[in-house]
């Protein structure tokens, strides 16, 4: 059994959170969860009690007959016989138990379980939730607060709509200050404007502190667009380089989310981001092709010396030799310090190029089990004079994030491992000293302070797929609806 879901009192959406929840996927409501189901071959094995009870149980049949449809997904549902949704699912070729049948049924421990008592109906009695106060929303039980956002269309101020936006992590055990921190992410530029510092007055004691977000529809500053790469590193303090799904890079200001420039745009969705000494940018498409372009304002070569110097650039040469290596296995990952670029490909393996020296041979390692998901990459001093080493932080579908400087061989202990596939990383240095970034496909960011020996943990409420830090330590985190800004307390 992977998912057990007592329905009694649950809306779809209650339902389909508490399921992505225990089956480690990210899902802001029904029609995702179902096509990141089907996408996840896992076989499951989903029970689904008290069917009947549910908020609303005729919706809720439908999701059960769409999760039917999918032959790595085994379902146990139970419902009361004569209702409406027993009829909704008795043509679906179903084996059916019936609990009255003596031959399913210990009668001895039945009396001496229920002595002389009748077992009450598994839906409890609601309580109301004053929807139109932060506080009391934060404060409830988070399912109740959902059935009543489900039933009810008043936008209540904006807390419906940012409720419903990150519901997946609302509804997860936490403090009311947490789930206060979370709502406030989510909250539109349209919502009511005492929301938000009441929000963050409830989060005051939450171990991050917001200090932007822009969620789709957002009009002052505009939301920026769905963030699927993104980088600080080797751009100008203060800003950093994105790129969306139609494949447009642009830069934004780190300190609001603000539009700063655009790129040309590349000929495919970009996953991975990073920026050369020499302003050039590169990009790696979902297709595993890297493509070049050029930061906007970047110097380029005039007069004479762009005549005498007619011949590829060493970004250029750069690019080739990582080429080369690609053609083996697609890359799926890239990043970039002034010491070292990086590219990660499908069967599992890095190829580092030392820029200084584009025409070099590529140094590479084998450090996943799968595809490379994700890369950062940082230099370290290690000397008085400034001399300093690469160190890469790679991660991949097998859960696992590990180090490794190229001058060395990768070290054998993971620095983080899950069973569940990174999606992004970013390392910088912060005033707090060295920090890591990992983002999971479950929803879970992790920053680790690495020179402090502490962790902070932050669930979104959607999947992750872009992490870039500052140097002022602030997170930056893209998702497909919205983009963050946090920095821990």
């Amino acid at each position: 059994m992977h998912a057990f879901v007592p329905l009694g009192g649950l809306s779809v959406r209650g339902t389909v959170w508490t399921l992505a929840d225990q089956l480690g996927l990210p899902a802001r409501g029904p029609e995702e969860f179902v096509a990141r189901l089907a996408a996840d071959r896992r076989r499951v094995t989903v029970v689904l009690p008290d069917l009947h009870a549910a908020a609303d149980p005729d919706v809720l049949a439908e999701l059960v007959l769409a999760l039917n449809a999918h032959e790595h997904v085994r379902l146990v549902v139970e419902t009361r016989s004569g209702t409406a949704v027993q009829g909704q699912l008795a043509d679906i070729g179903a084996a059916v138990m019936d609990l009255d049948e003596p031959q399913w049924t210990d009668e001895a421990r039945r009396r001496s379980s229920h002595a002389a008592t009748v077992s009450p109906d598994p839906q409890q009695p609601s309580v109301a939730v004053e929807l139109d106060d932060p506080a009391a929303v934060c404060a409830a039980d988070p399912w109740q607060v959902t059935a009543a956002f489900d039933a009810d269309p008043q936008e209540h101020g904006g807390l419906r709509a940012a409720w419903l936006r990150a519901g997946q992590s609302l509804c997860r055990d936490q403090e009311s200050a947490e789930r206060a921190l979370v709502l406030l992410t989510a909250l539109g530029d349209a919502a009511d404007p005492r929301l938000r510092p009441e929000l963050a007055r409830l989060a005051a004691t939450a171990g991050w502190q917001l200090e932007w977000s822009r969620v789709r529809g957002d009009m002052v500053p505009p939301w920026p667009g769905p963030v699927f790469a993104m980088t600080t590193a080797g751009l100008p303090a203060g800003q950093a380089l994105l790129a969306d799904h139609a494949g447009v890079p642009r830069t934004v200001n780190t300190a609001d989310g603000a539009a700063v420039g655009r790129l040309t745009r590349l000929p495919g969705r970009a996953v991975a981001l990073c920026v050369l000494a020499d302003s050039a940018v590169l990009a790696l498409d979902d297709q595993g092709q890297l493509h070049e372009t050029m930061l906007p304002g970047a110097p380029r070569p005039t007069g004479l010396a762009a005549l005498l110097d007619d011949g590829p650039t060493p970004s250029e040469r750069l690019t080739d030799t990582l080429r080369t290596h690609l053609a083996r296995s697609p890359g799926t990952a890239l990043s970039a310090a002034p010491g070292v670029v990086a590219v990660g490909a499908a069967d599992g393996t890095v190829h580092t190029v030392t820029p200084g020296a584009p025409d070099d041979s590529a140094r590479t390692a084998a450090l996943h089990t799968g595809s490379v998901t994700a890369l950062t990459a940082i230099d370290l001093p290690v000397a008085d004079d400034g001399a300093t080493v690469p160190l890469l932080y790679s991660a991949g579908a097998d859960g696992r994030v590990r180090a490794w400087s190229p001058t060395t061989d990768p070290q054998p202990t993971p620095v983080a491992e899950r069973t569940t596939p990174v999606t992004a990383l970013s390392a910088a240095h912060t005033p707090r000293g060295l920090a890591l970034a990992v983002a999971w496909a479950d929803g879970l960011v992790e920053l680790r302070l690495l020179d402090e020996g502490e962790t902070r943990h932050l669930w979104p409420g959607t999947a992750v797929n872009a992490l870039a830090l500052t140097d002022r330590g602030s997170l930056l985190i893209g998702t497909d609806d919205r983009m963050l800004c946090l920095r821990p307390r």
